[in-house]
């Protein structure tokens, strides 16, 4: 058995970031290390309820409620605000673990100062990806071409300038893509049928252990309502929600079939009146309990992050990919690949469209098997219980504070 240890866990103001990560420090606590979790204040009410102890910093990045234009348009404007939150936090958390050094770092993808403060500390450093991770091949195939023109600009290659000073002050010597996209041991915690290219994925350090996600019966449940043949969720997440013209196709597209009820999430930037009339079979909420629902869904119409993408997979539940940023291009192709989903990009996601592929998806036995295969292979991979197995490996003779 593994000596009680402490634990620190970083990790930035996201719901697609922290999330994923809590089941596994719950179950940390509950073998009895003691763990800290960094994270600035608006998510240290949900890491208290793991049982870790938060330790609040202050971060300049837009908040997990932002209106998603506060992150800008450009590759540049999307990565330049990591590095600038990195370099202000990094003394905070220097300061706030002074004399309380843990035995391992635990950190999110996007948790710079994490990596840094486990070089300065001499201690493991273990990625928890709430996402896809590189593969063999990526950087030439990926990453390159994406920033073939950036780095040609002033303000790519101050950035650059900038990350790689910011790391050689810190004893570092990694160029920053080695350093942001390479750590050292990753615990996946997605399944690997989402993984890109699965098969060229250095299983010496990535290890997929599935999806972590609990109960969450403090969310709340969902009741499916009598008479409702075949339930419908739709959801953009947590971030990309601004979508008032969507969500009416979405209304349109259910509003007339038998038999189906629709529940609808329009997030926190689109007021339920900007939907006009909505019939009775359809149920308009700014947040649901999206695991309650999708446990007795029928389709998932989600814009296909991470997180939302494994839901439906763990539930089995056929979707329509309608992505709107960052890797749920990706992913929503990689759901279609499957044979569970069918991609919509938002511009072709009109009520005709929907409601074809719904009717395609749900009674699909072919989808539906699939669907299971997958939920068999998830449930191989161990999740929470392997991740957390995995993390006690990492801790150097196993001795703690």
């Amino acid at each position: 058995m593994t000596t009680p240890a402490h634990i620190a866990m970083f990790s930035i103001a996201a719901h697609g970031h922290v999330n994923p990560s809590l089941e596994v420090i719950r179950e940390l606590v509950a073998r009895g290390h003691r763990v800290t979790y960094a994270i600035p204040p608006a998510f240290a009410e949900k890491v208290a309820a793991t049982g870790a102890r938060p330790v609040p910093y202050t971060s300049t990045l837009p908040g997990p409620d932002a209106d998603p234009e506060a992150w800008g348009t450009t590759l540049l404007d999307n990565v330049e605000p990591f590095l600038a939150d990195a370099v202000q936090a990094l003394p905070q958390l220097v300061d706030a673990y002074a004399g309380d050094e843990p035995d391992l770092v635990l950190h999110d993808i996007a948790s710079y100062p994490a990596r840094v403060l486990a070089h300065r500390w001499g201690v493991p450093a273990v990625s928890l990806s709430p996402n896809l991770v590189a593969w063999e091949g990526s950087e030439e195939e990926v990453a390159e071409p994406m920033w073939a023109e950036p780095r040609k600009t002033p303000r790519g290659q101050a950035y650059y300038a900038r990350f790689e000073a910011w790391l050689r002050e810190n004893g570092i010597t990694q160029h920053p893509d080695r350093f942001a996209g390479h750590p050292s041991r990753s615990i996946v915690l997605i399944p690997k049928a989402l993984q890109p290219h699965a098969d060229r994925v250095d299983q010496r350090v990535y290890t997929f252990v599935g999806a972590c996600q609990g109960e969450r019966s403090d969310q709340g449940g969902w009741q499916r309502p009598p008479g409702a043949e075949k339930v419908a969720l739709v959801s953009l997440g947590s971030a990309f929600t601004k979508q008032p013209a969507f969500y009416r196709e979405c209304v349109r597209a259910f509003a007339d079939l038998p038999g189906w009820h629709l529940v609808l999430q329009i997030g926190r930037h689109v007021d339920a009146a900007e939907l006009g009339d909505v019939p009775d079979n359809v149920e308009v909420h700014s947040w649901v309990p999206q695991l309650a629902v999708l446990r007795q869904a029928d389709l998932f119409v989600t814009h296909a992050g991470a997180g939302g993408s494994q839901e439906g997979l763990a539930t089995a539940t056929p979707m329509i990919a309608v992505p709107q940023a960052a890797d749920q291009f990706g992913n929503a192709d990689m759901l279609q690949g499957l044979g569970v989903a069918r991609r919509l990009d938002t511009e072709e996601a009109t009520a005709e469209r929907l409601r074809e592929a719904a009717l395609a998806l749900a009674d699909d036995p072919d989808v539906a098997g699939r669907l299971k295969e997958i939920q068999a292979e998830m449930a191989r991979e161990g999740g929470t219980h392997r991740a957390a197995d995995l993390i006690e490996a990492e801790l150097v003779g196993g001795t703690g504070k």
